[in-house]
């Protein structure tokens, strides 16, 4: 069973709080047995003394990551806060927000001393500073030294604290951002016992566009919780957060440089079951990789040539050989944006060249006109969906993005048998080359001809469209993957 261990020198320490059943002493818990158990807690908050090399506090993060347990601060952030040029190092970049904040007259006087708990520092102008010490650093209590050389203002030191550490009047603000950041303290013994895994769900409620609309998101929760798994909402304010989950759901459109990378790489690295995967991110938004990946492991895909920023010749000499039209598209496009159809050798050198302004590489693709696309859903490596998406009305892609508003085509969910065998099989080909998540496979079919045009990682499945066929169980097969995936570490291991 998922459970939390808040770890401090001494139970007087935590007085001050709510009483829980989740305490334990330093001498406990390093008297523990070093095997992980199935019962053994999965989340430690470490709150104790001794923070430096081989101290108290130390030895409790060290023998948390020795037990598969997730640990808050880890050795690693330990290390690094210990050692003033790897803290420099990891913080790169900070100088920017900072010389916003001055800007703005949050930063004042000569220096200042912020007490932050779990990235809140009690100041609603400095919480994004807050936030960004404990994304790249999390350790649930730091102290930062922030000092000012001329118009310039730097992070002159960054340290932990333990509990023990808190002045007059910190406790509240030290609870209420402990409740925030794991509501596991304060749920009843009954509730604990009602969930057996914590699973957050990132989602951004301004998405205009976004992978599960409400419906589905409402779908998701219930059919978690029916399995004993508490789905909580957050948003990439709760990247700091991440370790008290047991796994991370991304039903916000990824992308790389953004932080739904981020935040999937940061919860890989701490353990928790991640779909969509940092893997299966990077090797599905990049068109340029899917083409080369499609191509060099023969799966069938549209014709297509990579142009190069700097190499205009190339591309004027290719325009003499093709055909029209074609379709030219940027790497990381997504929801039929950076698309454009290209009519003639004229058009592709002028929105070739408006193109690399943010790309070095486009991919230029042949045009195949179909009255839709199928998109094939697969989950761990089997089919969950099959939907054709039609064009949208008067355009030749699925999303029209050219009259101020987006529209779309209409939809048909099938039943998977009815599908040509041809394109399940490209769609299953395809996948296997990314990973055993949750893909989308956009395949067009002319004819006998089949060809994959993409891999989504992370593709919709939204109430009335995707779960024609399936109802609840959709949102339950998706929910059994987490499940099984989050019972692996706890099941008995066979004898050798």
């Amino acid at each position: 069973m998922s459970r939390l261990r808040i770890v401090v020198d001494r139970l007087a320490d935590w007085r001050p709080y709510y009483p829980s059943d989740d305490l334990i002493t330093a001498d406990d818990y390093l008297a523990l047995e070093a095997a992980a158990r199935p019962d053994d807690a999965t989340h430690v908050i470490n709150l104790c003394n001794g923070l430096d090399y081989l101290g108290t506090g130390y030895y409790v993060s060290l023998l948390a990551e020795a037990r598969g347990q997730r640990v808050q601060p880890g050795v690693e952030t330990l290390n690094q806060l210990s050692r003033k040029a790897l803290i420099d190092l990891e913080l790169a970049g900070l100088d920017e927000l900072m010389a916003e904040l001055a800007r703005r007259g949050t930063l004042t006087g000569e220096a200042m001393r912020l007490r932050i708990f779990f990235g809140r520092t009690g100041d609603e102008g400095l919480d994004r500073l807050g936030r960004r010490l404990f994304e790249r650093l999390p350790c649930p209590m730091m102290e930062a030294r922030l000092s000012r050389r001329g118009d310039r203002w730097q992070l002159s030191r960054l340290k932990p604290l333990p509990l023990s550490a808190l002045e007059e009047g910190e406790e509240d603000r030290f609870a209420s951002a402990l409740n925030l950041h794991s509501r596991k303290v304060w749920r009843t013994p009954a509730a604990r016992r009602r969930y057996r895994f914590d699973l957050a769900m990132l989602v951004d409620p301004k998405e205009s566009l976004p992978p599960s609309n409400r419906s589905a998101i409402k779908q998701f929760i219930r059919a978690g919780r029916e399995r004993g798994i508490d789905v909580s909402l957050i948003t990439r304010r709760d990247e700091g957060r991440l370790a008290a989950f047991d796994g991370l759901f991304i039903r916000e459109t990824t992308r790389l440089d953004h932080h739904t990378w981020r935040m999937a790489r940061r919860a890989e690295h701490e353990g928790l079951v991640v779909i969509d995967d940092p893997q299966s991110i990077l090797r599905c938004t990049n068109k340029v990789y899917l083409h080369a990946l499609l191509h060099a492991r023969g799966i069938p895909a549209p014709q297509g040539h990579l142009l190069y920023r700097g190499d205009p010749k190339r591309l004027r000499d290719l325009a003499a050989t093709l055909s029209w039209p074609q379709v030219l598209k940027i790497p990381d496009g997504a929801f039929s944006r950076g698309v454009v159809r290209i009519d003639s050798p004229q058009q592709l050198e002028t929105e070739a060249k408006r193109l690399f302004e943010d790309s070095a590489l486009l991919l230029l693709q042949e045009w195949m006109p179909t009255e839709y696309d199928w998109r094939i859903g697969i989950l761990d490596g089997r089919v969950l969906f099959a939907s054709r998406y039609f064009m949208a009305r008067g355009h030749w892609q699925i999303y029209d993005h050219s009259h101020g508003r987006v529209r779309s085509g209409g939809f048909d969910t099938v039943d998977p048998t009815e599908v040509p065998e041809k394109v399940i099989r490209a769609a299953l080909r395809a996948t296997r080359l990314i990973g055993n998540g949750l893909y989308g496979v956009d395949i067009k079919q002319a004819g006998e001809r089949v060809v994959v045009i993409e891999v989504n990682d992370n593709p919709n499945l939204d109430a009335g469209v995707e779960d024609v066929m399936l109802g609840r169980e959709l949102y339950g097969r998706v929910m059994d993957c987490f499940l099984e995936r989050m019972e692996r570490p706890h099941r008995p291991r066979e004898a050798s």
